[in-house]
């Protein structure tokens, strides 16, 4: 839609009337989701989370944003809210292997979300961490280290994608050429599952795919239909006869 956006309590209270009637929902998570949301001064993102959070019913933020973005004075600020408020920072590291974050023009590194995620450790905020599972030139191995490695941080959640092809976007070009390996559905659940058994029990789930902007969405076809993706995974549990955690003692010292 062209033209400026709703203000931030106009957007709460349409999504508040939707999730009202269509999910009976009676309290709220501000999701500042798309783009940086932590890249502005404190005092704008002040403004913000506090209009945010003066609305009615919204218990808590949910902010995601880079871990090349997160100062220490920004950590305060979200920090502060913690002790009246369900906070957690959504952090995005995708893989934890450099070439991969070089490859796709990450911009940032893998140590840039660790030393994000030591810095936010003792400020009594929940962490999300987002990764991508079929990158390119990556294997199922190098998806599972990637796991490891959060199940050792002092991470509280995770949202876990499938790597999706937009229009607008190089990957697309590439896709076009038939230039990349797209993972098929079988190949994402069985590398979802095997995630979910490295990750710790009490760690909390946030996502398990995703599906993108239908109006630029190229592909995988499968992930347009998230409900089968998510009751393929319950399946291959089934099958497994395992849940997460399963092998988490198993996944190394985890540190935490």
């Amino acid at each position: 839609m062209a033209g400026p956006l709703p203000t931030v309590s106009e957007q709460i209270r349409n999504g508040q009337a939707y999730y009202r009637q269509q999910r009976g929902a009676i309290r709220f998570i501000a999701y500042f989701q798309t783009f940086t949301n932590t890249y502005s001064s404190v005092a704008k993102l002040k403004a913000l989370y506090d209009e945010a959070l003066c609305q009615e019913d919204v218990i808590g933020l949910s902010i995601g944003t880079r871990p090349d973005c997160v100062s220490d004075e920004i950590l305060d600020l979200i920090a502060s809210y913690a002790p009246a408020h369900h906070i957690w920072l959504e952090l995005g590291i995708q893989s934890i292997h450099d070439r991969t974050l070089a490859l796709i023009n990450r911009g940032h590194h893998a140590d840039d979300f660790l030393d994000a995620v030591q810095r936010t450790a003792h400020r009594n905020l929940l962490v999300c961490a987002h990764i991508i599972v079929g990158l390119p030139g990556e294997t199922r191995g190098d998806v599972l280290e990637t796991a490891r490695v959060l199940a050792g941080l002092p991470v509280h959640g995770i949202k876990i994608h499938s790597l999706l092809v937009l229009e607008g976007t190089a990957l697309a070009e590439a896709y076009r050429e038939g230039r990349i390996h797209m993972l098929s559905r079988g190949e994402y659940v069985e590398t979802v599952c095997d995630i979910l058994e490295l990750l710790p029990p009490e760690m909390v789930i946030q996502r398990l795919t995703a599906e993108g902007y239908q109006d630029i969405f190229l592909g995988p076809d499968w992930a347009r239909g998230k409900m089968a993706v998510l009751n393929a995974i319950e399946q291959e549990l089934d099958r497994r006869d395992s849940y997460q955690g399963c092998r988490y003692h198993s996944a190394g010292e985890q540190g935490r």
